[in-house]
């Protein structure tokens, strides 16, 4: 396994090398050098899950001792990418050391020629804002539709130069192309409606679940001066905050976030970055999210939407505010407030996609009230969703059939 180096792609890769290590399947994970020692606790099977630790290269602009997204700018995230690129050699000694059965990649996409196999050319085509606002033909859910500003942004990052002379579109179109099986994390009982879209819209490459790979129960406790203030507030009462490691709002935006968390009148904890612009110091700083959100005095989570924090939020009890900032999660956001209406999205501006105070307010209450019908609706069926990830069994079945049709492909 070499997942891009973003910490949720990391953990995630690492959360399915655990299902396939607990079924007997030896796994070797490229990791940076220094990452290593932060996921090792979340290795639990040490004896078949092997890290193999990789320097990261330094390149120009990147900061010195630079290894996951964590530790550049988002606009500087391109030169981390040219530094996976110059990995390439090493990856390749040790593939022929250890010839794997499968090589479980996703951004880099020279993995495949490796194998080996050729790599064609990139082709030049340049992803719209209007191809985006707009659904394909025969999409499950014609409604599930971007707004302008949405759009706009996806259309810029796809279209970015992101190293190797390349742009995020390419290096995705090259992967899809020369990967034998594409492996997606998700479930029929979510999103089945789109894996049959996607199968007929992908030339019947093999495609498989691997299911919802739900967040394991943590065997440590939260730390004493969160577990201390939560304490003193009644059950479901206090709204949680987060926006990721990654995500940095400008100054205007992140005081309306907070003054709209204020207006609700309810208690909340945010654990946010620091603004840009700000004078001043704010402490952001990771926090037990997983732990914080299965207190009983939080009842509500104010999400960014990365995939992460969604499969944290779907066990827990708490009502989704759904607040998305970039890319993929404007999609997640949708999936979860107009498909499987679990949550609700924050209103914003259609063509900048602006916030105010007004919007974080109406949406926590609307979640957080018990009379509220749109609220009902999304306690109920969070409560049925998270029941069926949750049944004896479920994930499991996923993983087994996902294994399988692993083992059946080699013949």
């Amino acid at each position: 396994m070499y997942p891009w180096l973003a910490m949720g792609h990391l953990t995630s890769f690492l959360h399915l090398a655990n299902k396939l290590a607990e079924r007997g399947h030896q796994i070797s994970f490229f990791i940076p050098t220094k990452t290593q020692p932060k996921l090792a606790s979340h290795n639990h099977h040490p004896t078949l899950i092997t890290f193999i630790p990789i320097i990261v290269p330094h390149v120009d602009g990147l900061p010195v001792g630079a290894e996951t997204t964590n530790d550049v700018i988002a606009i500087d995230v391109f030169k981390l990418m040219d530094a996976m690129d110059l990995t390439q050699d090493i990856i390749d000694s040790h593939l022929t050391q250890l010839k794997p059965d499968y090589i479980f990649f996703d951004l880099t996409q020279w993995l495949p020629e490796l194998a080996p196999r050729g790599i064609p050319e990139p082709e030049d085509h340049k992803i719209t804002e209007d191809d985006l606002v707009v659904t394909p033909p025969g999409f499950p859910n014609p409604d599930l539709r971007l707004q302008r500003y949405e759009a706009r942004v996806l259309a810029y990052i796809t279209n970015m130069y992101f190293g190797g002379g390349m742009t995020l579109s390419e290096r995705l179109n090259i992967s899809f192309k020369e990967c034998d099986v594409v492996a997606i994390k998700t479930c029929r009982e979510m999103e089945g409606g789109y894996y049959e879209f996607l199968k007929k819209h992908m030339n019947h490459k093999s495609i498989l679940l691997v299911g919802p790979l739900v967040p394991e129960k943590l065997r440590s406790t939260l730390d004493d001066r969160f577990d201390g203030w939560l304490n003193g507030f009644s059950h479901g009462s206090v709204v949680y905050c987060a926006l990721g490691s990654e995500c940095v709002l400008d100054k205007k935006q992140f005081h309306e976030l907070v003054y709209g968390l204020e207006l609700t009148g309810r208690p909340f904890l945010a654990a946010l970055r620091p603004p840009r612009g700000k004078r001043g110091i704010i402490r952001g700083g990771w926090v037990q999210q997983q732990l914080i959100l299965h207190h009983p005095s939080v009842g509500c989570f104010v999400t960014h939407c990365g995939a992460g924090s969604l499969a944290e939020a779907m066990l827990s009890e708490c009502q989704l505010v759904l607040f998305p900032q970039t890319i993929d999660q404007y999609l997640n956001a949708k999936l979860m407030s107009m498909d499987l209406r679990v949550g609700v999205e924050v209103d914003k501006d259609e063509a900048t996609g602006s916030l105010t105070k007004e919007a974080i307010c109406e949406a926590v209450n609307t979640v957080m009230e018990i009379e509220n019908k749109v609220g009902k609706e999304v306690r109920t069926n969070h409560t049925k969703l998270r029941n069926t990830l949750l049944k004896p069994g479920f994930e499991d079945s996923y993983i087994d059939e996902f294994a399988k049709s692993l083992k059946d492909m080699l013949g």
